[in-house]
């Protein structure tokens, strides 16, 4: 099945106020978070990518405008099930002030208990989430291949609790997982189980872009089996 690149946002004028943006309309990429989505266009250059789908919230598609522009030809789709979690009440409010609420114990600890008052639970956010992957990993696969990739670009608690499902790990342990600002995670359907390529990674993603000639311990692309002791890396 298709390889799914998953970028977060970059970084936004909530992030650096120690807001919880949620949906709140008006949160634009802040100057770092400019210079971060400027540079996503030649971090991904030489990856094929078959379709972008975005949150629509203005600061992933503030991100994605740069590899737009760079790719005319990419096709650009708008997934409101993989926008920000529905925080509620809890939007817009500083950070600081919410790490004293009660229900900031269950958000840390027991995550798949929590539901935001006015807003979601991140059981129904991961849900949505995963549905949106399976119904476009169909879609891609369909219209251009096993071997295609495409990118959705999203947030920090989708794209985890993304990683998660993909792990076989409870939403329970997904506060474990971290992804930065602009960072991209890569994970590769097969029909059996999915393998997690990258997580959260700000460097160098040229180990993604298609080999002209598979390596002898590439085995998750064919036959969802993984590679045992790791792997020899990319050349």
């Amino acid at each position: 099945m298709a390889m799914l690149i998953l970028v977060r946002h970059g970084r936004s004028t909530a992030n650096t106020a120690g807001v919880l943006a949620g949906w709140t309309p008006g949160v634009s990429l802040d100057e770092h978070g400019a210079a971060q989505a400027a540079a996503l266009p030649g971090r991904l250059d030489g990856l094929p990518l078959a379709a972008a789908v975005t949150s629509p919230l203005q600061r992933c598609r503030e991100t994605l405008a740069p590899l737009l522009a760079a790719r005319p030809e990419l096709a650009l789709h708008t997934d409101d099930r993989i926008g920000e979690c529905h925080y509620g009440d809890w939007s817009g409010r500083k950070l600081s002030e919410l790490a004293d609420e009660p229900l900031m114990k269950i958000v840390q600890q027991h995550p798949s208990a929590a539901s935001f008052p006015g807003g979601e639970s991140m059981r129904a956010m991961q849900a949505r989430a995963v549905d949106a992957v399976r119904e476009w990993n169909a879609r891609i696969e369909e219209e251009h291949g096993s071997d295609a990739a495409f990118l959705m670009c999203s947030h920090g608690d989708i794209i985890k609790s993304l990683v998660a499902d993909a792990l076989g790990m409870h939403l329970d342990l997904f506060q474990r997982v971290h992804v930065d600002p602009c960072s991209v995670t890569a994970i590769r359907y097969t029909p059996t189980r999915p393998f997690l390529l990258r997580l959260g990674d700000t460097g160098d993603l040229s180990p993604l872009f298609p080999r002209a000639a598979p390596s002898a311990d590439t085995t998750t692309e064919d036959g969802g089996n993984a590679v045992v002791g790791g792997g020899a890396g990319a050349a």
